[in-house]
Order: C-alpha cells, then sequence, then structure tokens
C-alpha cells in the first residue's frame, strides 16, 4: 500500500495537493474584486459631479476627485478579463501606453471641430478611445496645451463628457460583475472557465500580468536604456502620477498574491516578504513623475526597485503557479 501511495505521489500534478479551489475563489472575486469596482465607481460619480460643478482645470475638487478617481482604476486595472474587456471599457478608462501620440491628436481634433458628439454620451461612446479616460482627462487638466486650446465653453463640456464617460464605464463594470462572478466562482457548464483549475488560472495571469507590466512598462518605458533615458514616457508624468501608480499597483497585487497562496503559509511568506521589499523601495523614492532617470544615479534606483518587482515575479513563478497546477512555460501573455 506503501509503494501504490508513493508510486501514486510521483505521478500526480503539484496541483493535486492543493485544497479545494472554490474557497480561494470566493474570497478573491467578495474581497478583492468587488470591492474594488464599487470604490471605483463611487469615485467616478464624484468626478463626473466635480466637473459639472466646476470645469476649471485648475479647480482644487476636480484635481482631487481625478486623483481619487485614478487611485481606484490603478488598484484594479490588473484585473483585464471578464467585464472590464467588454466593450473595450479598459481601454476607454486607461489609453496607456500611446506610443504613437493618439491622445492628444484624438483631443485636438475634438476641439477644432467642436465635435458634437460630446454632447450625448452614447454618440461619445462611439469615439476613439484615445480622447477618452483618465490619460485624456490628464491632458485637459494639467498640459498648457489643452488648458487653453480653442474656446472655454467646449473645454468645459468635453471634460464633463470625458469624466461622464469614465463614470459610466465603470458603472458598466461593476453592474456586469454581478453576473460575471458567480461564474467565475463556479465553473462548469453555465461559466465560461471549464473548471476551477481555469478560474485560478485566470486570478495567477492577473497577478502575473500587473507584475510584468508594472516591471516593464511603468518602469521600463521611463528607463529607456543607460544611453538614452526616456522620463517623458513615464505613466501620467504631468500630474506626478508615476510612481504613485507602481505603489497602487503593487498593494493591490500584493492583496491578490495572498489570496491565491492561502492554502500555502510558506508561500505565502515568501510573496509577502518579496512585496513588502518592493513597496518599501518604492515608497523611498521621491520621484514622483520618474524625472531622476535622467540621471545615473536616479535610474539606478529605479532599476533596483524592478529588480525588485522582478523578485516578486520569480517567487509567483517558482512557488505560487506549481500550486495553483500552472506549469513553469507558462506565459501570462499568451493565453496559455
Amino acid at each position: 500500500m506503501r509503494a501504490f501511495v508513493l508510486a501514486l505521489s510521483l505521478t500526480l500534478p503539484l496541483s493535486a495537493y492543493a485544497q479545494e479551489r472554490g474557497p480561494i475563489l470566493s474570497d478573491a472575486i467578495e474581497a478583492h474584486i468587488l470591492p474594488g469596482y464599487a470604490r471605483l465607481t463611487e469615485t467616478t460619480d464624484a468626478l463626473a459631479e466635480a466637473a459639472q460643478t466646476d470645469c476649471n482645470p485648475t479647480s482644487v475638487q476636480l484635481r482631487t476627485a481625478y486623483h481619487a478617481a485614478f487611485d481606484d482604476w490603478i488598484s484594479v486595472s490588473h484585473l483585464r478579463f471578464g467585464p472590464s474587456e467588454a466593450e473595450d471599457r479598459a481601454f476607454a478608462l486607461a489609453f496607456w501606453p500611446d506610443t504613437k501620440g493618439f491622445t492628444p491628436k484624438a483631443l485636438s481634433g475634438l476641439i477644432a471641430a467642436e465635435d458634437t458628439a460630446i454632447q450625448s454620451q452614447d454618440a461619445f461612446a462611439e469615439t476613439s478611445v484615445a480622447g477618452r479616460g483618465f490619460f485624456a482627462l490628464e491632458l485637459m487638466l494639467y498640459d498648457p496645451r489643452f488648458t487653453d486650446l480653442g474656446s472655454a465653453e467646449y473645454r468645459c463640456a468635453l471634460m464633463q463628457a470625458i469624466t461622464a464617460d469614465i463614470n459610466r464605464n465603470a458603472m458598466a463594470i461593476d453592474a456586469d460583475w454581478v453576473g460575471y462572478a458567480p461564474a467565475l466562482a463556479n465553473p462548469g457548464e453555465n461559466s465560461p472557465y471549464r473548471s476551477e483549475d481555469e478560474a485560478m488560472q485566470e486570478f495567477y495571469k492577473a497577478l502575473t500580468t500587473g507584475l510584468e507590466f508594472t516591471a516593464d512598462t511603468r518602469l521600463g518605458r521611463p528607463m529607456g536604456t543607460f544611453d538614452r533615458p526616456r522620463p517623458k514616457r513615464a505613466e501620467a508624468r504631468r500630474s506626478e502620477r508615476s510612481l504613485r501608480h507602481v505603489q497602487l499597483s503593487l498593494t493591490a497585487l500584493r492583496d491578490l498574491a495572498a489570496r491565491l497562496s492561502a492554502d500555502h503559509p510558506d508561500i505565502a511568506a515568501d510573496l509577502d516578504g518579496a512585496f513588502a521589499a518592493a513597496i518599501d523601495r518604492a515608497q523611498s523614492l521621491d520621484d514622483p513623475a520618474f524625472a531622476g532617470v535622467a540621471t545615473p544615479q536616479g535610474r539606478f534606483r529605479l532599476e533596483a526597485l524592478q529588480q525588485s518587482i522582478n523578485d516578486v515575479r520569480a517567487i509567483a513563478s517558482t512557488e505560487l503557479g506549481p500550486t495553483l497546477g500552472i506549469n513553469a512555460g507558462f506565459n501570462s501573455l499568451d493565453g496559455d
């Protein structure tokens, strides 16, 4: 009998030793996803109201509401599946990186033509995603090229249309999760997921892709190369949110990782320690827009932060992934 057990242990995948997936799936949904989108709905509603009250780009109330809503989007932006992907909602909320400069072009076109699409939410939703969302709003609030472009009346109406559209998309995602949550928590015939392993893989993909995006894009783009740093490629640099996005993302991903590793205390401890080191390093930086990357010392500090995030990625890949039934060859970007 002992020989049979030993032989079985050598043939079963590591996932066979994990506890039931159901409680982990439910916890991640109920404590991580749903509260995050509920907060986003509240703060985007406040943002839309602030734009209606005072659309002056220098309005303290409007800028405060912008930062609060943007914070809540970044905190759920790693959840790129299900309702956030329907109708390109995530892109409509945050079109970045904008490698071709489509956002300023889209805004300039709207303002130059005084496009009447802004008068209807449905019509505005049909315009380019590049001229919508948080990054379009950032230009309207913080870029001198747009704070005085065209007529004040049209700029005001455009900001009101952008903020209303942001809120509309946030509300649509939140509402759709009411139906999507049970399908994710209960894989099978009436779900896009055939098994709990597939559902867990979706969460693991969100974790690893979120880490990859933060390390390689949020940090990698402004870092450029040693000889040619690119500080103007930093995310939301005009409103000095670049470093904040890294911190918010790491905090949200740390919470998700803790929930996914709940069955494995040793792995949970390793992940938490690595996240803590990365977050501490981010918090020690005094470089909100990553302008310091243009100097050797500033670049080295960003490289150290990037390496800290890559340390988390390594633990997720070598320790957490196998416990979720995901092999070492899994690529978070190809949908395997």
